[in-house]
């Protein structure tokens, strides 16, 4: 008589937590999204606006010429602005730093997530799958590439219209005296990176938005919206030095590199308060974007 045999279930295999071969920082690359980035209509309107800047600017010049000076006889930036190209330079910059700037800068920020949701793509994206952080950080990455390449194109490109309307010189300063061409373009090199920190707030502020909301002109009028009303309340000297916790009020502190001594004390303070407005948001932005339901 033969003995029954127990038949045991053949282990189950260990869970995998994901597919061979994949890797969640691979997901997304860089040049993957600065690509689609770069193919939006969007993104070759705004070019074409800051490269039309230089030549409107030369335009006006050459019909309205210079008044030599505000109704009190100073000579202001505008006033030198055909002195040199690299004055040229400088003058397209301070006309393009308190507004026209701020655009592509909440445009691209803002238009990053919320685009994707608009688009019902976000949790395709997040699907497929790439990691809620790694979606935000390479997104995020692009975005800052872009703003810092709309704000160099545009005083690049003055600088290079200025020189062949105005030719190649030293910067004449409105407080007299002048800086060597060379020493001009350092010059103007870093009002150009101080520029981009003062404007990390608009886009921290535009990115933050953009993960809260679906619709990307929320996100980016939004970030516009509220930099208007920070120039307002600077306006406001009834604040007193309340108004030196406002990012806004230092936008302008570039122009202490165009003065015959380099003055550092403003554009320090305008980056520390810029840097520490962004780091803030931009951790607001990726705590509640990993919380978020995604729905879209």
């Amino acid at each position: 008589m033969s003995t029954p045999t127990t038949t045991r279930p053949a282990p189950e295999p260990a869970p995998v937590d994901s597919a061979p071969g994949y890797r969640a920082g691979r997901t997304l690359p860089l040049r993957v999204e600065a690509l689609r980035q770069w193919k939006r209509r969007r993104t070759l309107v705004m070019g074409g606006i800051l490269a039309a800047l230089p030549f409107v600017l030369v335009v006006a010049f050459a019909i309205g010429g210079s008044d030599g000076g505000d109704r009190e006889g100073r000579i202001t930036l505008m006033d030198t602005a055909t002195a040199s190209g690299a004055n040229f330079a400088a003058t397209a910059l301070f006309a393009s730093a308190g507004f026209l700037l701020v655009v592509p800068v909440a445009l691209f920020c803002g238009d990053t997530v919320a685009s994707e949701a608009s688009w019902s793509s976000l949790r395709y994206l997040l699907a497929a799958p790439v990691p809620r952080s790694r979606l935000l950080a390479s997104k995020l990455a692009v975005a800052l590439g872009f703003s810092a390449a709309a704000i160099v194109f545009l005083p690049l490109l003055a600088l290079a219209v200025g020189t062949v309307a105005y030719g190649w010189g030293p910067l004449q300063l409105p407080t007299g005296g002048s800086v060597p061409a060379g020493d001009a373009v350092l010059r103007l090199a870093v009002a150009v990176a101080f520029v981009f920190a003062s404007q990390l707030v608009t886009a921290a502020l535009a990115f933050w938005l953009s993960t809260r909301t679906d619709a990307p002109l929320g996100a980016v009028g939004g970030a516009v919206g509220l930099t208007i009303v920070g120039n307002v309340l600077d306006a406001v000297t009834a604040l007193g030095d309340w108004r030196e916790f406002l990012p806004t009020h230092w936008q302008y502190a570039w122009i202490d590199a165009l003065q015959p001594q380099l003055e550092w004390s403003g554009m320090i303070k305008g980056t520390a308060l810029s840097v520490t407005f962004a780091l803030i948001l931009f951790a607001l932005a990726f705590r509640g974007f990993a919380r978020k339901d995604i729905v879209s």
